[in-house]
């Protein structure tokens, strides 16, 4: 965590970026940050398809559903970047539009918390019933506030989306909405985002099976640090080539 903060003192020291910067960079980040959270989920597009999608070109044999959660994810990353940009309140409204951006292809469910149980699976932990979803979701938001003052911001993010993915509260698409908020968390903090990676899926879903076992978020704190630390370095070394 020292290091993330000297990571954070350098970077602010490279600040403010012009207009053409910060897009460049959030443009880079956008494809595999799409890519990645959406293939976790099952999404079937490569990287370089997933790209042309952003696009607006249309991949042969490569179900609707693939490209409209590329455009979906994208849509609400956008968003996520304009209440940054704005200084908004993060509030559970947000939670609700992001999901709504997320879940394109499912316009019944879109920003609706989910009305039935659900399990989880390949899991044993049991998501709470959905009377008790908008409760939980506001005891979490207060949370949150109180964490800005006593808890570093690695810990702030994964404790937060160890508590959201565990309440499970939409239907579908809670886990791109999740990293997306992690990363709006982030951001709003004046950190970069991070992107986990499909390759670290199982990495990913053991820090959940080991916090639900505990109660401790340390597996999830020790990912999103390395995760955030590396992102940070990258950042730093990409300024040399602007």
């Amino acid at each position: 965590m020292d290091i993330i903060d000297e990571l954070k003192k350098q970077i602010d020291k490279c600040r403010p970026l012009t207009q053409g910067e910060t897009e460049r960079f959030n443009e880079e980040f956008l494809v595999e940050f799409t890519h990645n959270s959406n293939a976790i989920e099952g999404n079937t597009l490569t990287l370089k398809e997933t790209a042309l999608v952003l696009q607006g070109v249309t991949i042969g044999q490569k179900p609707l559903k693939d490209h409209m959660e590329a455009i979906g994810h994208r849509d609400a990353f956008y968003y996520v970047l304009d209440i940054v940009q704005k200084k908004e309140l993060f509030t559970e409204s947000t939670i609700k539009k992001i999901h709504s951006l997320v879940l394109m292809d499912k316009p019944a469910d879109r920003g609706i918390y989910r009305k039935v149980s659900v399990k989880i699976g390949g899991s044993l932990f049991t998501p709470p019933q959905p009377y008790m979803i908008g409760k939980m979701i506001e005891d979490l938001m207060f949370d949150a506030q109180q964490w800005q003052r006593t808890k570093h911001i690695t810990e702030q993010v994964a404790l937060f989306h160890l508590r959201f993915e565990s309440i499970h509260p939409f239907i579908d698409g809670n886990g791109r909405t999740g990293r997306l908020l992690m990363n709006l968390m982030l951001m709003r903090q004046g950190y970069p985002p991070i992107n986990i990676k499909f390759s670290n899926r199982q990495k990913y879903y053991n820090c959940f099976e080991d916090y639900h076992k505990t109660t401790n978020p340390k597996a999830l704190v020790k990912l999103v640090t390395k995760l955030l630390e590396n992102e940070m370095k990258n950042y730093l070394k990409r300024f040399e080539s602007l």
